[in-house]
């Protein structure tokens, strides 16, 4: 409840300034990294690639507007915007950030897996939306190309000592589905052997499905199914190769 300001507050004393969101929400398609995004049919920037996003309204949190966003803009259906799991990246706050005045923008990113295709909803500053490889999203509008590329950053790190990954992949998935998410988002090829052992050694990753597989398209006997188990984090991490070491 709003109880107004104290005595003597002026709370025109300061320039006023207008809060937005943006969110770059990713999934895995044909063993790429995609990321959402809209097409601006009004200015600034119309015409250009843009995060989804927009104006927080003076009665509504973050999260609300960032969900709110994501469906009027994309078409996506309430209950799939409602049921993702949305992490705040950071707080963008560089003065001159977009050229109608100043905004300071919540950035969200989340990860999904297989998720349904996206349609201009009718509202915001959307006139198309669609899924871009994150390798070739370019030319994006305000500071997108730096939300993009600190949310990249913050998936890849994440998955080295959470259980993210599990998110880009359906309810039941193969050892060889959940070695794709780390070696697309890292974009590094992975050792199968020590892959499936650190996975399997590490408490509460996966869990086996009992007496499910699936055949992957290769000549061996069918691939064995896992779904996500009760753990959140990784002990040990599982961390992501780099230059001269072993993968």
């Amino acid at each position: 409840m709003n109880r107004g300001a104290p005595a003597g507050y002026d709370p025109y004393a300061f320039e006023p300034f207008a809060v937005t969101v943006d969110l770059a929400v990713f999934t895995v398609r044909g063993g790429r990294l995609h990321v959402l995004l809209i097409r601006r049919g009004q200015e600034p920037y119309a015409g250009a690639w843009a995060l989804p996003g927009g104006f927080v309204l003076p009665r509504e949190s973050a999260e609300s507007a960032a969900r709110r966003e994501l469906a009027e803009e994309t078409g996506l259906p309430e209950a799939v915007v409602a049921a993702l799991h949305l992490e705040q990246l950071r707080t963008y706050s560089e003065p001159d950030r977009d050229p109608r005045m100043r905004v300071v923008s919540v950035a969200f990113t989340a990860l999904v897996p297989d998720m349904p295709e996206p349609a201009a909803g009718g509202g915001g500053d959307a006139a198309h939306a669609c899924w871009v490889a994150a390798g070739e999203a370019s030319g994006l509008a305000f500071d997108h190309a730096v939300i993009l590329a600190d949310a990249r950053e913050r998936v890849g790190a994440k998955l080295e000592y959470t259980c993210l990954a599990t998110a880009f992949c359906p309810p039941e998935f193969t050892l060889g589905e959940l070695q794709a998410v780390y070696e697309t988002v890292w974009d590094a090829a992975l050792d199968r052997p020590n892959f499936r052992r650190k996975v399997l050694a590490t408490p509460g990753f996966v869990e086996a499905v009992p007496g499910a597989a699936r055949l992957t398209g290769g000549r061996g006997k069918p691939a064995a199914l896992y779904r996500p188990g009760p753990a959140t984090t990784l002990h040990p991490p599982l961390l992501r190769p780099s230059e001269g070491h072993p993968r």
